[in-house]
């Protein structure tokens, strides 16, 4: 008979995600990783595989949840929610100064960890063709001039960088004037 798990993997998931979220791939043990989600190292094999393994399911799990996607696919004016996306990026880079985890995971891991490498570039590709997508409907409805693809590209690449000055130099004068730029773009 099979023995049950005497812990919660959900949970184990959340707590190693911040873990990792907190000191990054490399500067997380296995033996951190034990400590921290208090389960046997056996039983962390069993479940998640390896330290890898676990790593990628916690990039997986920090985007659960966050919703630029749907953001920009809403009904109505699609310029509104590209700029509301900016606002809250700069927003949410002063308020967590861990800065993004797929970002943290770039900066760390890329180009060595071909994993991580495609992990990230789907997100940020699934990004530009959600802000492609509602910028070519905002320039349908006249709301803007321009090329959809090109801006789309150009927020994108503003919003990782806003994230990775966040984290390295959070003065809120400095992301705020810039996000303050970016949104003159977006009339």
């Amino acid at each position: 008979m099979a023995r049950s798990k005497e812990f919660d993997p959900d949970a184990a998931l959340d707590k190693a995600l911040e873990l990792f979220w907190e000191r990054g791939y490399e500067a997380t043990s296995m033996a951190d990783l034990v400590a921290h989600l208090g389960i046997g190292r056996a039983s962390l094999y069993a479940t998640f595989g390896g330290k890898h393994e676990l790593y990628l399911r916690t990039l997986r799990r920090y985007l659960d949840g966050r919703g630029p996607i749907e953001l920009l696919s809403q009904p109505g004016p699609a310029l509104p929610a590209v700029r509301a996306l900016v606002e809250s990026y700069t927003e949410e880079a002063l308020a967590d100064q861990r800065g993004c985890m797929i970002v943290n995971a770039a900066g760390e891991l890329l180009p060595r960890d071909h994993t991580v490498a495609r992990f990230v570039e789907n997100n940020w590709a699934e990004l530009e063709g959600a802000l492609t997508s509602a910028l070519i409907r905002a320039r349908a409805l006249g709301e803007l001039d321009g090329d959809p693809r090109q801006l789309a590209r150009f927020v994108l690449v503003f919003l990782q960088g806003l994230r990775l000055m966040a984290k390295g130099s959070p003065d809120p004068a400095r992301l705020r004037d810039a996000t303050r730029q970016a949104l003159r773009l977006l009339v």
